[in-house]
């Protein structure tokens, strides 16, 4: 068997405390899950490294996908992530990576992954992501990271998310899969000075932030298409709220762990900062519960309404970060 960590096993992974269910979001998406469970298993904090949550944005139709930056990973832990460029079978390169001690992250369809169950495994084609450790082709097996958690696949299924079914590796039509592999430089800095690195890239994102409050600009984009998503299916209004209010809560979410863990002096402004991402994270899963009943009863007057209270917690979040951030 080879293995990026062979000490990473499916018995001794325990999940960080970021993806624990009593918070308001306990996952957030697909890659930013994977990451702080690897960073996790690689010994590092994954809460140094969610500064960037700060810049998230409205962007017409979303809310930003958001990812941890490879530069910040890469400041903070040593962490490089590289394109693995596929040219000859995927599964010789994903073996030869993991050789080197490398994870491998591949673009798959979440239909072939058991671990999606009752969400889209056998039931829904979807692009997500997952990061091989474990892997034996020969076998059909491996383990890998994947949302919040680590788990196995093995048999058909691992045949099929690698595209090793005739029926997708005798088509010509089917491209290579996007895949990275992650090379970890060895890098570990004293707590002092995680926290200082970090807390300059988080100055950075906050001071490039967007120019206008994203909340209001979600609130008149529900306002001028409320009335329109709501005729669409139920299917659709999952995967709409998934990339508006669950985008919004879990960075907010994220971003506020993250400024308690820099927060080692006590700042009340910091304190304040992340009370706020908390106020936007709580409204933006009660608004998910309000927008699905007003979907369903296709009554949408009104519902941008609870946006209000969270465009003034994200104007005083800012308000206080800048003065606790300031040079």
């Amino acid at each position: 068997m080879a293995a990026a960590r062979p000490d990473i096993s499916l018995a001794g992974h325990r999940q960080h405390w970021l993806h624990d269910p009593a918070r308001h979001w306990g996952q957030t998406n697909c890659y930013v899950d994977l990451w702080i469970e690897l960073l996790h298993a690689l010994g590092h904090a994954p809460e140094a490294a969610l500064g960037f949550a700060a810049g998230l944005d409205f962007e017409g139709d979303q809310f930003t996908f958001f990812k941890f930056p490879q530069h910040d990973l890469e400041q903070l832990f040593g962490v490089k992530v590289l394109e693995l460029a596929v040219y000859d079978t995927l599964e010789a390169q994903v073996l030869e990576q993991v050789r080197r001690g490398r994870f491998v992250l591949v673009e798959v369809d979440g239909f072939y992954l058991p671990d999606t169950q009752d969400v889209s495994y056998q039931l829904e084609h979807t692009k997500t992501t997952v990061g091989i450790n474990a892997f034996e082709p020969d076998a059909r097996r491996m383990t890998y990271f994947h949302n919040a958690g680590f788990y196995a696949l093995e048999g058909d299924d691992f045949d099929a998310a690698l595209r090793r079914l005739p029926t997708i590796a005798d088509n010509e039509d089917v491209l290579f899969p996007y895949a990275e592999f992650v090379k970890d430089t060895g890098l570990r800095l004293a707590p002092d000075a995680l926290r200082a690195r970090a807390r300059a890239l988080t100055r950075t994102h906050v001071a490039g932030r967007p120019a206008a409050n994203p909340l209001l600009a979600f609130a008149a984009a529900l306002d001028a298409r409320g009335a329109q998503l709501a005729g669409r299916p139920p299917a659709f209004f999952h995967k709409y709220a998934f990339n508006t209010l669950r985008q919004l809560g879990a960075a907010f979410e994220l971003f506020g762990s993250h400024l308690l863990w820099l927060n080692t002096e006590a700042d009340p402004r910091l304190s304040a900062a992340a009370t706020d991402c908390d106020v936007i994270a709580a409204g933006a899963k009660t608004l998910q519960f309000q927008m699905a009943r007003a979907f369903a009863r296709n009554k949408t007057a009104g519902l941008s309404a609870p946006l209000g209270a969270m465009a003034q917690a994200w104007d005083r979040m800012f308000d206080q970060l800048d003065r606790a951030l300031a040079a």
